[in-house]
């Protein structure tokens, strides 16, 4: 009877160990976990995005009540971030500066603009933020300012 019980409760206690790790890919994605925060962009389609004279570090910002704003690699941007029901994350009505870019940069601008302007799945984890949206997929490493 007692090896019957171990067998059972192995298996069982296995799973809950597993599914309780550290990051939040099965947990559902609040606004109170992005809000605060800042993220630079590493990588577009799992290339190392690499920084220029002309091209600054792309960034993303959530700040109070969802605002957004940032850096897409040589525009700026702005504009309200928005959760739905299945996961998924945007900013609606993004509004951009009209710098004019050049080769990679705006390879890497419009990969940046059209993923956060339009429904992306979001996953986040302690240090970081991945959205894929249907083009292109955007990995950022958490960079909160530091004093």
């Amino acid at each position: 009877m007692k090896k019957l019980l171990v067998a059972v409760s192995l298996p069982v206690l296995m799973a809950a160990c597993a599914s309780n790790g550290d990051n939040n890919t099965d947990a559902q994605i609040s606004a109170d976990m992005l809000q605060h925060h800042n993220w630079q962009l590493t990588q577009v389609d799992g290339k190392d995005i690499a920084t220029t004279e002309e091209m600054e570090a792309p960034r993303l910002e959530i700040g109070e009540k969802m605002t957004a704003n940032g850096n897409a690699g040589c525009n700026n941007f702005f504009g309200q971030a928005e959760l739905n029901e299945e996961g998924q994350f945007r900013i609606e009505k993004m509004g951009m500066t009209m710098k004019m870019c050049m080769g990679d940069v705006m390879t890497t601008e419009q990969a940046v603009s059209s993923t956060l302007s339009t429904w992306s799945d979001i996953t986040l984890t302690k240090e970081g933020l991945i959205l894929k949206g249907q083009e292109h997929e955007l990995t950022f490493t958490l960079r909160d300012w530091v004093n």
